[in-house]
């Protein structure tokens, strides 16, 4: 994603959603969490631009990240400390537009794939965006695998029932397997939900269900319980509650809390840990640091 471009007849809303979104930033900031730490520096120059990060439910301590437009099909893993672990080349996939990346069970119930999010359309011109699943491979956190081949990955083509639309963040819902895609260039960020099962033979056209309460969603990810979404803005980050027994979704008509983001340039990725505690936040630059928002410590006082 390059933040210089938007749609010229949008230029007003721009403004107006930078001024909402720091709006949001300014507010005060949960004291669920403390504040951020520098887990560690990516020290790979394979990883220039992570635009998409989310943790390893299967192999704990493994990070998933992939770089935004530009790259070849391949994502990468770190652990948790920052350390480069290896690359994944994704057969069956191509790299257009690399924005997220989710995780979560897919047609086995037991077993969690990979959600690749190649959802990014800077003009809003593409026909479709997809979504590409497959299988999580074992990794172990401490040890270095060079390359591997991964896949093949299943093809999941999404279009938007109101027109093209770029879009950063990528959902998951563990709970019913339904995909979200929030899209960044609104006012107020619109969801868009694609229901389990979702075809690999025709392109499948998304409902419209949901607005955040501001604009410029640049990423997101879901708690592996599915009671929790977090979605990353330009200058914020907000975390939602699902209500219990409803639709992700509704949740984004609850109370938001303000999250607190170390400063990072053009910092794209946010994912909460394997337990769904604590969060990571990444940026798009060559040897990125790694943070790591821990859950805060009881009767601590609060960031």
């Amino acid at each position: 994603m390059k933040y210089g471009i938007w749609y010229p007849s949008c230029c007003s809303l721009l403004w107006v959603g930078l001024l909402l979104t720091s709006s949001c930033a300014m507010a005060a900031r949960s004291g669920e969490f403390g504040p951020g730490q520098r887990a560690g520096v990516v020290q790979s120059d394979l990883i220039r631009e992570a635009s998409g990060i989310v943790a390893s439910r299967q192999s704990l301590g493994v990070l998933w990240v992939h770089n935004d437009s530009g790259d070849s099909a391949r994502v990468f893993a770190i652990n948790d400390k920052g350390e480069f672990l290896g690359e994944c080349t994704v057969s069956g996939a191509t790299a257009h537009d690399w924005e997220d990346i989710a995780i979560g069970p897919g047609p086995d119930p037991n077993r969690d794939c990979l959600y690749i999010g190649d959802i990014g359309d800077n003009q809003a011109r593409r026909p479709y965006v997809t979504i590409y699943r497959l299988p999580e491979p074992r990794i172990d956190p401490a040890t270095s695998f060079g390359r591997m081949a991964i896949g093949p990955a299943d093809a999941i083509r999404l279009t938007y029932p109101d027109g093209p639309r770029d879009a950063e963040t990528l959902l998951l819902d563990p709970l019913t397997r339904d995909i979200y895609i929030v899209s960044k260039r609104d006012l107020f960020s619109k969801v868009y939900r694609a229901a389990y099962p979702q075809s690999t033979a025709q392109v499948t056209q998304m409902e419209r269900v949901a607005a955040l309460p501001w604009g410029l969603a640049v990423a997101g990810d879901v708690s592996p319980d599915g009671r929790r979404v977090i979605v990353r803005g330009m200058f914020n980050a907000s975390l939602w509650d699902r209500p219990a027994g409803e639709p992700l979704w509704h949740a984004f008509s609850g109370w938001q809390t303000p999250l607190p983001l170390m400063k990072e340039p053009q910092g794209e990725g946010i994912c909460f840990d394997a337990r769904g505690a604590g969060y990571f936040t990444i940026g798009e630059m060559q040897f990125p640091p790694l943070h790591y928002f821990a859950p805060a410590e009881p009767n601590s006082p609060h960031p």
